[in-house]
């Protein structure tokens, strides 16, 4: 058994806390807010913001990126002001986890990215801020959201490590883990060279 700061208890219930946050389907309240289709309709079919991006307003998109990242950021601020370090991990962990697999949707949800980033910015600023950077220094380059995700996960746990932060590469490699599996198909279409590049709509 891992030695926690923080008494099981603690873990249990900020566990349950952040995934219930995490939950919250921003993308389709946001979507439902400006009068837009239900993302899960469109595109790719989950509720993040670049498949709200697809219903045509920037704003929308932009809205539920920046919902989203909170949900992940104020998990692990929370959840260290109140507990401490091992449950502000535990906490980021499962508001990541609460949007891949949202109890209020069946189980369904966004493919974590934008909350991975939050919560990432919660762990560790330079962490945060380097994976920012990987997702957007691969997307200024080829324009495909999943290959940014995909890279920016890959790259976090080397990261964590090269900056002395070696106490978060369990737990950003889980996460890197899950946003692979949640971008299987579009694996499958980098592979193929069928996966599609963003393109915006006049809002």
């Amino acid at each position: 058994m891992p030695d926690f700061d923080a008494s099981l208890a603690e873990i249990l219930i900020t566990a349950l806390l952040a995934y219930l946050a995490g939950s919250i389907p921003f993308g389709l309240l946001v979507s439902r807010a400006f009068g837009l289709p239900d993302p899960r309709s469109i595109g790719s079919g989950n509720i993040g913001a670049t498949n709200v991006l697809r219903t045509g307003s920037r704003a929308a998109a932009l809205t539920t990126l920046l919902l989203d990242a909170a949900k992940g950021l104020v998990a692990v601020v929370v959840a260290r002001a109140a507990a401490g370090d091992d449950a502000a991990q535990v906490a980021g962990l499962a508001a990541f986890l609460g949007h891949v697999f949202s109890v209020w949707l069946g189980f369904r949800g966004g493919k974590g990215v934008a909350t991975l980033l939050g919560a990432l910015t919660g762990f560790g600023a330079l962490v945060g801020l380097a994976a920012m950077a990987a997702w957007l220094g691969t997307f200024l380059v080829s324009r495909i959201s999943s290959l940014s995700a995909l890279v920016a996960a890959a790259v976090t746990p080397a990261v964590a490590l090269l900056l002395g932060q070696g106490q978060l590469v369990a737990a950003t490699l889980f996460m890197a883990v899950v946003v692979f599996w949640s971008h299987r198909a579009n694996i499958r279409r980098l592979i193929d060279g069928r996966e599609p590049r963003v393109t915006r709509k006049k809002p």
